[in-house]
């Protein structure tokens, strides 16, 4: 849709008899409004107030009074409802009172920051590759993490249920606008793996805010529950998001990563932006890899990467480039391997476009990459090499340190995420877990 008119006009001939506002808080949770579909029109004219105050970094009390604004083009019918339920969904920005677009918005700062490279006639696009578990839930409805009900390993068939699952969600997808290249198992007992189109850097992260809601949603009909937790289970594998990326010329849409002369077949451009990836990539592990288990999975599990490297077939590095064939070059893309599943789609896109743009800005130079896998590496090369955080504190120092990723953020965004992830490490700290009782409680 690409005006409020076709929105309300596809509202009434759908016969859909409520509208759900969704926006996200600064960590990337999903909020939402309901209204009725008639009050829609009035909501697309002056925006629906809310209490911004009881949101996640968001705003104090005393500038509480926001409005959400609907973007007719993320219209979209949520297909598991029907009949006197119908709802539609809209993707909302966030204003302030004078209608000004409010700077603490996730969604508002990623299309500040494409507006930037629009501004250099860029047009920044991604696809990502997301993994989950699926879980069977307990009579309580528990999802019970040790199960072993689905054996299959990478690119395995499922047996039933999880096949009609899978189909269903597939569908769902489909029905909201969200394409899809693929879907299969993964190495973990349980763990899938979705693969979405190529597309506009703010349509992909509309999706992916879409796509949690709609699997969790398919899952619990099948009375399982979908997880995409980094690292739900000790001897299970982590799942990732896996990003690809490219720049295109925003009149013709031409790659512009693409040169097939040079060795890697990327042009200046792309190895300006994958050079300034490489130097903010500590500080972008903040909010790429946003949760305390975010780093059980990065530099543990399989395939999760340890080392600020780049690569073309080692794919233990942060930065891979997939090989394009002869006469395909415009498919040219850096795939970003420490993202996982549970990072604010908004934020994480804005840091991976400005880290870039940063590049190209001070042409900064691309190092040697690391075709060696880690295990077969010279070992005094692996000394000298940069080391992606072990731990969410000790992203956050490495952002904190960053100007050009706070800046990206800006300080009314990067202050509150901070506290809030800072807060989080700290309530896990004081945590005693099972280990540690197994480990001292009869010891001493």
């Amino acid at each position: 849709m690409d005006s409020a008119a076709a929105v309300l006009q596809a509202v009434e001939e759908n016969q859909v008899r409520f509208v759900a506002l969704w926006f996200t808080d600064i960590t990337g949770l999903v909020k939402s409004v309901m209204i009725p579909a008639r009050e829609l029109a009035n909501v697309f004219e002056n925006g629906s107030h809310f209490d911004g105050s009881a949101i996640e970094g968001f705003a104090r009390v005393a500038e509480s009074d926001m409005a959400l604004m609907p973007d007719p083009a993320s219209f979209a019918i949520l297909p598991w409802t029907t009949g006197e339920e119908k709802t539609a969904r809209l993707i909302c920005s966030i204003l302030t009172q004078s209608g000004e677009s409010f700077i603490g918005d996730p969604r508002s700062l990623l299309i500040k920051a494409l507006e930037q490279a629009e501004a250099q006639r860029l047009r920044f696009k991604t696809g990502m590759e997301l993994e989950f578990f699926l879980f069977p839930l307990d009579a309580a409805g528990a999802p019970l993490i040790s199960a072993n009900t689905d054996k299959a390993g990478y690119f395995d068939i499922p047996d039933m249920p999880i096949r009609s699952m899978r189909r269903q969600m597939l569908t769902a997808l489909g029905a909201m606008g969200i394409r899809v290249d693929s879907t299969h198992s993964e190495t973990g007992s349980g763990q899938h793996e979705i693969d979405f189109q190529y597309d506009d850097a703010l349509r992909s992260a509309d999706n992916i805010l879409s796509a949690r809601v709609a699997l969790k949603t398919i899952a619990s009909k099948y009375n399982h529950y979908c997880s995409f937790m980094p690292r739900p289970h000790a001897e299970l594998p982590g799942s990732g998001m896996h990003t690809h990326q490219s720049l295109h010329d925003l009149e013709t849409g031409r790659n512009l990563f693409a040169d097939p002369e040079s060795e890697y077949g990327l042009s200046a451009l792309a190895q300006y932006f994958l050079a300034g990836q490489l130097e903010h990539a500590r500080a972008m592990c903040a909010v790429l890899a946003p949760l305390v288990n975010s780093y059980k999975r990065l530099g543990t599990s399989f395939e999760a990467p340890v080392n600020v490297t780049w690569a073309h077939v080692n794919r233990g590095a942060l930065i891979r480039v997939p090989s394009t064939a002869p006469g395909k070059e415009y498919h040219t893309r850096l795939e970003l391997r420490c993202p996982d599943p549970t990072a604010n789609p908004y934020l994480a896109m804005a840091l991976m476009l400005q880290a870039g743009l940063d590049g190209i800005r001070h042409k900064m130079p691309l190092p040697e990459p690391l075709e060696e896998t880690l295990v077969q590496g010279s070992p005094g090369r692996m000394r000298q090499l940069l080391v992606l955080p072990h731990t969410l504190a000790e992203a956050l120092d490495a952002l904190q340190m960053d100007e050009v990723m706070l800046s990206a953020l800006g300080p009314y965004v990067s202050d509150r995420y901070i506290a809030a992830k800072r807060q989080e490490c700290a309530e896990f700290s004081q945590q005693v877990t099972a280990w540690e009782l197994q480990r001292y409680l009869s010891r001493f």
